[in-house]
């Protein structure tokens, strides 16, 4: 877990002890104008087998734009922000990609926060490594991104599932660029950096000139990268949780799958179009 994660003063569930969202949206809102952030994978489309199938359905499309058309909405992803942008397909969004390392959106806004350049040379290396050790390896899949690797091991038969996480863990360790980012059957190597899904919430907050009483930042993620941005909104915001993961959550609501997300994206436009 990151320090955010660690954080005592964060107060953490089971996810099944969480109120559903859905059902507390006035008291969730508390009269506030949402800014949405939520995660793509799980979340916006559900997991699947293949990482490039899980594509954006033309009605979720449609919610989305219709969102962003009243309030602030930012697709913050493990994924590289061009991939990511490119299964959207809208404009009117922001996109924090590489787990908040590289930022766009309206009006040319372009940035990438938090330093990451540096690590480039150190992902070249790990990742020509990670090619050599496990191409032998049923099912693995090595993705490099531009800030990241993604090893994942969904489809890697259970008796070589603890050879690909123990390849993993030696190239982190010969790389001090480097860190372990967990996740739903992959394992990340990111930049060993202070920065996460949390912080890029938080730049992008400042920016968009959202810091006001008025506003109420909300956050929706699947997996455990997002619990940095639950425990970085805890008290300030809300974070929701959907589905669930192995471990306790920062989140404060939940929601039950993709078709939830959809309903409560849909729910939240119309409440502030009826304003």
């Amino acid at each position: 877990m990151t320090k955010e994660q660690q954080n005592t003063d964060v107060t953490r569930r089971d996810p099944s002890e969480l109120p559903h969202a859905l059902e507390n949206l006035p008291k969730l809102l508390n009269g506030k104008k949402p800014a949405i952030f939520l995660d793509y994978d799980g979340c916006l489309s559900p997991i699947v087998k293949d990482p490039e199938k899980a594509v954006l359905t033309d009605q979720m499309r449609d919610t989305l734009r219709r969102l962003a058309d009243v309030c602030s909405v930012a697709v913050v992803s493990g994924r590289d922000r061009a991939n990511v942008e490119k299964l959207v397909q809208l404009d009117n969004l922001y996109y924090a990609g590489s787990h908040g390392f590289d930022i766009s959106g309206p009006n040319n806004m372009h940035t990438e926060p938090g330093g990451a350049k540096a690590a480039i040379p150190a992902l070249d290396e790990a990742n020509k490594t990670l090619d050599a050790q496990l191409k032998d390896v049923q099912g693995v899949l090595v993705e490099r991104k531009r800030y990241a690797i993604a090893v994942h091991y969904r489809n890697v038969p259970d008796e070589q599932v603890g050879r690909v996480l123990q390849v993993t863990e030696e190239v982190i360790a010969q790389h001090p660029e480097l860190k372990k980012g967990p996740g739903k059957k992959v394992m990340e190597l990111k930049p060993n950096l202070d920065w996460h899904k949390g912080k890029a919430v938080l730049w992008l907050m400042e920016e968009l000139d959202l810091n006001k009483p008025d506003i109420l930042p909300i956050y929706i993620g699947d997996d455990l990268t997002d619990e940095d941005a639950f425990a970085t909104l805890q008290g300030q915001g809300i974070g929701i949780m959907v589905g669930e993961h192995d471990e306790k959550t920062a989140a404060t609501y939940r929601l039950d799958d993709v078709e939830d997300v959809k309903a409560l994206l849909e729910e939240l436009t119309q409440t502030i179009k009826n304003r």
